[in-house]
């Protein structure tokens, strides 16, 4: 099932074209990530799809109507984490997600919902006490207090510290095996690895490219790094003309990129096994998805002059 369509989307303002025909689809119970670089056109994006802003032209659907004039019925199935959140901030975590709950038919429980996000022992402290993961934390509870069918996430775990973020992960992950469909912006590129489905990267208003995270971009056509460390009294001096050409230093140990990764990684190991030298710490990894979210970007960029 189809959650959100768009066609040919575009916004304006003035004589400025924030978003310039941008077609997407996103099903149901995926992760759906949009990226891009400040002035992009995600958030404008982003608030038209929650029915926050009204689009210049376009068709734009989502639970099957359109949000620029959807009602209560389609609110009460759609959650949201904004960038920022308006919080009574005398009001306790436990205050603000009741309070929040009465609004909707099928509220979650608003204890569960405080374990859930991991708030259990701050549910009696008021909201202005809290700490910037924490507050993001409670902004996410808001997003789920309706126990929503989509779920838009924007910038959902700026200011967690690294357990906190995992345990975000952990919980985005359940919604999706639940059903949920979710909808996300991040500037944590490993966010988007960890979790989306599928992607779009859009740049001055446009996509410049879409699909999984680890196939945007050509990225198979991109550099894949071997990295290794040699034993004592040996560097890259010591390795096959064909390899020292290629190789450089990096953090201690050794570093080969190339695009063709197996004649190059059964050259190394059979020149490592022929020598009886063992390598330490060998790993071979693709460009990650920073790499090429950056190269996406600035390639725009180039083009725009």
């Amino acid at each position: 099932m189809t959650v959100i369509e768009v066609e040919d989307l575009f916004k304006s303002y003035g004589s400025v074209d924030a978003v310039r025909g941008v077609s997407f689809r996103v099903e149901e119970g995926e992760v759906f990530a949009l990226l891009g670089p400040n002035g992009a056109g995600k958030t404008t994006t982003l608030e038209i799809l929650e029915g926050h802003r009204r689009r210049s032209g376009g068709q734009v659907r989502v639970l099957g109507s359109d949000p620029q004039h959807g009602g209560r019925a389609l609110r009460e199935r759609v959650g949201i984490v904004l960038q920022s959140a308006g919080i009574d901030g005398e009001l306790s975590v436990h205050e603000v997600l009741s309070l929040y709950a009465g609004c909707y038919p099928a509220a979650l429980p608003v204890d569960e919902l405080i374990a859930m996000v991991g708030l259990a022992d701050k549910r009696g402290a008021r909201a202005k006490t809290l700490s910037g993961g924490q507050r993001r934390r409670l902004d996410l509870a808001l997003a789920l207090v309706g126990d929503p069918d989509l779920i838009f996430l924007d910038e959902p775990t700026t200011g967690f510290d690294p357990a906190a973020r995992h345990g975000a992960w952990e919980l985005i992950r359940s919604l999706r095996g639940l059903g949920r469909t979710i909808v996300l912006t991040s500037h944590y590129m490993d966010e988007v690895q960890q979790l989306a489905d599928r992607a779009i990267v859009l740049a001055a208003g446009r996509i410049v490219a879409e699909g999984p995270p680890e196939a945007l971009g050509n990225a198979g056509a991109q550099e894949t790094s071997i990295c290794f460390g040699l034993p004592a009294g040996l560097w890259i001096d010591a390795l096959p003309q064909d390899l020292r050409v290629i190789a450089r230093p990096r953090r201690g140990a050794l570093e080969l990129r190339t695009v063709q990764p197996t004649p190059v990684l059964l050259g190394l190991c059979a020149w490592a096994v022929q020598g009886g030298i063992e390598l330490s710490h060998l790993t071979v990894s693709g460009p990650s998805l920073e790499e090429v979210y950056l190269q996406l970007t600035s390639e725009d960029d180039n083009g725009r002059g």
